[in-house]
């Protein structure tokens, strides 16, 4: 492959920040790194600058390929070797300039680092290693990194960018073994999985070696994460939080991303491209996520083989609500806290706040509610001293139309004869009931 180095720094980087705007993992919770008075920066934890677009995507931190080169031909990749589209490289130092002048200009907290695979998968993963160990070593940069793990590249490599970095993250891309194989021929289940597995049993050993000597550095404090495409292969929604619930068990991952397919290439085995991003299903996956993660719910309460899909109009957990309603009303002043967790609207740090006051006094409905319940959902569910809020039938297909009336996500528009989702916008999100990072 022949390189073309001509371009001069900003076409690089408006070409290949462009290029990164597909993958979505751009968290950066779980590192607590200060200012050390001497190095640039710090990875405080919460103290990561996150932005939102107008469409409601995070776009945090500096979000960079270090090259859209690649030898793969990913058949839903805007970046695939056959496409025929402005390509660009940095240097490591060019990658060092940027982030340093950026972060000078308080533009930026932190640095996100992908690339496609040029030449080989060592190679690759080579480049982005002295990419951050200039950043480190040369710049003395000590603020947040979140750099991909390149399968196929050699265990060392992998290891030595982990002591540098503060996450990793190793995209899974299709949830199937059958997808990868139909879109990404390339690649496969086995090589994607082993360095997932490889962190995050070095992560664990190093947990270990951290709680006997101080003085060992940190290998990936943030720990890692993986992407999924969502609407690319015809996998249904079951399948997929089956596969992150196996990941989370497995392999302790901190977050698993689901990334709507926006189709950017003509294939007969992909969407066509005039199909809209299945946005409110990638909303619904996260929302699910949430109940696998902070909630306890299992993929196979929320989901079944005869019930594959969630319901697109109402979000998981009232949907899964007004399913069981032999489990409900709920006693708000007796219920312990994993029932309080199950009832809509009343997310974790609502359900402490109940545990805790009602020791000391009897709840009633205002009470809760200045507490962050959300009672416009609450209310079909609970009781407050063996009374609901009003009389209310406790009958699916009624508890189901107020609901969907109540749910601002699932408002559609229709354009010509297909039925469409605009997207999600983050000031239409009702759904996280005041609590950051969990909804109710």
């Amino acid at each position: 492959m022949v390189i073309e180095n001509q371009k001069n720094l900003m076409d690089k980087l408006k070409i290949l920040t462009d290029a990164a705007k597909y993958d979505v993992a751009c968290t950066s919770s779980g590192v607590d790194r200060k200012g050390d008075g001497m190095n640039m920066g710090s990875a405080a934890s919460c103290g990561i600058c996150h932005t939102f677009s107008a469409d409601g995507r995070c776009v945090s931190l500096f979000k960079i390929l270090l090259t859209n080169y690649c030898i793969y031909d990913c058949k839903y990749c805007q970046n695939r070797c056959s496409n025929d589209i402005p390509r660009a490289a940095f240097t490591p130092e060019e990658i060092c300039t940027l982030t340093m002048e950026f972060y000078r200009r308080n533009y930026i907290e932190g640095l996100f680092l992908s690339s496609g695979i040029i030449g080989n998968p060592d190679h690759t993963m080579e480049l982005i290693y002295n990419t951050i160990r200039l950043l480190r070593k040369k710049y003395h940069f000590n603020g947040y990194i979140h750099v991909k793990g390149i399968p196929g590249a050699s265990k060392e490599l992998i290891q030595s960018t982990g002591f540098l970095a503060d996450r990793m993250s190793v995209n899974l891309e299709l949830p199937t073994a059958d997808g990868l194989k139909l879109l990404a021929p390339n690649k496969n289940r086995k090589n994607i999985l082993e360095p997932i597995r490889m962190i995050q049993g070095k992560i664990n050993e190093n947990k270990n070696e951290l709680a006997i000597y101080r003085n060992v550095p940190k290998f990936v404090p943030g720990g890692q994460s993986t992407q999924m495409i969502i609407g690319a292969t015809p996998e249904n929604d079951f399948q997929l939080v089956t596969v992150a619930e196996a990941l989370y068990k497995n392999f302790q991952l901190k977050r698993v991303f689901y990334s709507a397919y926006v189709p950017v290439n003509e294939d007969s085995s992909l969407p066509a491209v005039d199909v809209k991003p299945p946005m409110l299903r990638e909303h619904r996956l996260y929302q699910a996520d949430f109940m696998l993660r902070f909630y306890g719910f299992k993929a196979g309460e929320m989901l079944s083989e005869k019930n594959p899909n969630f319901n697109i109009f109402l979000d998981p957990k009232c949907d899964w609500a007004v399913r069981h309603l032999e489990k409900f009303p709920v006693e708000v002043n007796k219920a312990d806290y994993y029932t309080l967790l199950r009832v809509p609207g009343i997310g974790p740090i609502s359900a402490k706040r109940i545990v805790a006051a009602r020791k000391h006094n009897i709840l009633d409905f205002n009470d809760i509610k200045k507490m962050g319940v959300v009672l416009k959902r609450a209310l079909y569910f609970i009781t407050c001293s063996g009374k609901m809020m009003y009389p209310t039938k406790l009958e699916e297909n009624y508890i189901t139309r107020q609901l969907v009336g109540e749910d601002k996500d699932s408002k559609r528009f229709v354009e010509g004869n297909n039925i469409t989702y605009r997207q999600l916008s983050l000031f239409d999100v009702k759904d996280f009931s005041g609590e950051v990072g969990c909804y109710g």
